[in-house]
């Protein structure tokens, strides 16, 4: 195997045995020939667009089957050989629908004549002889932007399929990620990719707040209390909305783990009252943090590690996420993880570590009021001296070394500079008491990583409100990033014109050192340094006002 899409992938270089992850090589492989398949659907689907054939359970498809080889999703063989013939059985039944039309079609991509071996032995062999590089013929700089659009595109599918549970789907949306695949050689796509990912997440954007309302401000308590327990973990609100409904009456206290804590600023959300808190911080800790939670835990989108036996008869998947011999919750039917509620042990003795404020996204940041809008303050404080500078600090979290530097710079930032945040990133600093500037807090959580949007659209108010360039606001971001809804969003920026963005902990192992020149000289892209020397090189640079 070989595998380099996340930021700790071993050695900075690649994982060739096992991924730290913790896919073997036989999941790997299996992902390698699934990316494969669906290269040689994606080439159908868009001759079958230019004959007027455009069948949406197909696009639906593709999008669920990219999001299944993004780090920390689908660790299971079997369902990945299913989604590998499924993959086969779509792009014939399409190809015949195509040649009905407009008689047979020539491809020149071997990925549309692939046929899947019987075994999961043949399959993992097959793997192996597509997997990467892409495109042997190519040089590494080639390489390098294949893969940057891949792992793209990977976060860009998992958007669109967090969206079309909730309703919101877009035709260019699908279509771009298909072109995308079909071309993916093309030097010119990785900011293609940008673009089709902002739209993915204003789609994201609508549903959750289409349904479950805007996000208010909210204080959130950590910890727990007594009684029966589940804990929620990964992104969809949709399923932790279906579990809120079938626990009703059943005295079962719900808590949110890592990139869940957004939900409870949601009006339609947090209208349950037993969503009684948070538990927990970022996903990789989930190893030292699930053996103490009595009861059982839902993994909803990407964020699972291999349980440990410890705790593995409590961990339930759903959705797209799965391990081998874990129970997956089918039809959003949510009876086994509530049947096992009822029978664990649940907390016995209450212990609150703290609140955290939520639900600063961008309605609440936008909204007009009688006395002024968020922004507004911000700004006159801005133009007043108050607040001198905003840092964006937010993305990934990950276990590997070096990431106390995102702490360690919230806790250096002075005291008239403003920390907005997002992602699961901000559990390094999320129970932070930083104060207040006149009344403004100086944290803001804006949300989950898709409410990334949340944050753009926060910035173009900022630049139209001060008549500047996104570049040019008193705005630093200060990102971390792990896996491939990260690329997706990096790519935004670029796409939207970020620059002089500090990434970290480490640079993209994909990323040629020809290629991340190019990424410097056309957007200042740079390496963390120290907190220290970051901070007093972004305000430094800080234009005047």
């Amino acid at each position: 195997m070989f595998c380099n899409q996340c930021e700790q992938t071993l050695q900075d270089s690649g994982c060739i045995k096992a991924g730290v992850c913790g896919k073997n090589h036989e999941t790997a492989s299996l992902q390698d020939l699934l990316t494969y398949a669906i290269r040689g659907l994606c080439q159908v689907t868009m001759a079958a667009r230019t004959s007027g054939i455009n069948d949406p359970a197909i696009n639906r498809f593709i999008s669920k089957a990219i999001f299944s080889t993004l780090t920390n999703v689908n660790f299971d063989p079997i369902r990945l050989q299913d989604m590998i013939n499924q993959t086969v059985g779509k792009r014939e039944n399409l190809n015949s629908k195509l040649a009905d039309t407009c008689g047979s079609i020539h491809f020149d991509d071997p990925a549309v004549l692939f046929s899947p071996a019987k075994d999961m032995a043949g399959l993992v062999k097959q793997g192996e002889e597509v997997g990467l590089p892409i495109d042997r013929e190519r040089d590494k700089d080639v390489q390098s932007l294949q893969e940057t659009a891949l792992y793209g595109i990977r976060g860009v599918a998992a958007y669109a399929d967090h969206a079309a549970i909730l309703g919101q789907e877009d035709d260019t949306v699908y279509a771009s990620v298909q072109e995308i695949l079909t071309k993916i050689t093309d030097k010119s796509l990785t900011l293609d990719t940008g673009k089709t990912n902002l739209k993915a997440m204003e789609l994201l954007d609508a549903g959750n707040t289409g349904n479950f309302g805007h996000p208010e401000p909210t204080l959130v308590n950590i910890g727990y209390r007594p009684g029966k327990a589940i804990l929620v973990t990964g992104h969809d609100l949709k399923d932790l909305e279906t579990l809120l409904k079938q626990t009703l009456g059943k005295d079962i206290h719900i808590y949110t783990h890592g990139e869940m804590l957004p939900a409870h600023g949601y009006p339609e959300l947090k209208k349950y009252t037993h969503l009684v808190g948070h538990f927990g911080t970022a996903w990789q800790n989930q190893r030292k943090e699930l053996p103490d939670f009595p009861g059982p835990v839902l993994f909803t989108t990407n964020c699972i590690q291999k349980p440990a036996q410890s705790y593995k008869d409590n961990v339930f998947t759903t959705g797209l996420v799965a391990w081998p011999d874990v129970c997956h919750v089918e039809n959003n039917d949510f009876t086994p993880v509530i049947e096992q509620a009822l029978k664990a042990p649940g907390f016995t003795s209450e212990r609150q570590t703290g609140t955290t404020w939520v639900g600063y996204a961008r309605n609440t940041v936008l909204q007009e009021h009688p006395m002024g809008s968020v922004i507004d303050t911000l700004i006159s404080y801005v133009k007043s001296g108050s607040i001198r500078h905003f840092f964006l600090v937010g993305g990934c979290d990950g276990a590997k070394p070096g990431r106390n530097y995102y702490s360690d710079f919230v806790d250096q930032a002075p005291d008239d500079t403003v920390i907005l945040t997002l992602a699961c990133g901000k559990f390094r600093f999320f129970d932070r008491d930083l104060g207040a500037i006149d009344g403004v807090p100086r944290l803001i959580d804006v949300g989950q990583c898709n409410d990334a949007y949340s944050a753009v659209v926060i910035a173009s108010a900022l630049s139209k409100a001060f008549g500047k360039d996104v570049s040019d606001l008193p705005l630093s971001l200060i990102l971390s990033w792990y896996e491939q809804k990260a690329v997706a969003i990096l790519l935004t920026l670029f796409h939207l014109g970020f620059k002089n963005i500090r990434l970290g902990p480490s640079m993209p192992a994909f990323l040629t050192p020809n290629v991340q020149q190019v990424l410097v000289d056309s957007f200042n892209i740079q390496p963390i340094s120290t907190p220290e020397k970051d901070i007093a090189a972004c305000l430094g640079t800080c234009p005047s006002q």
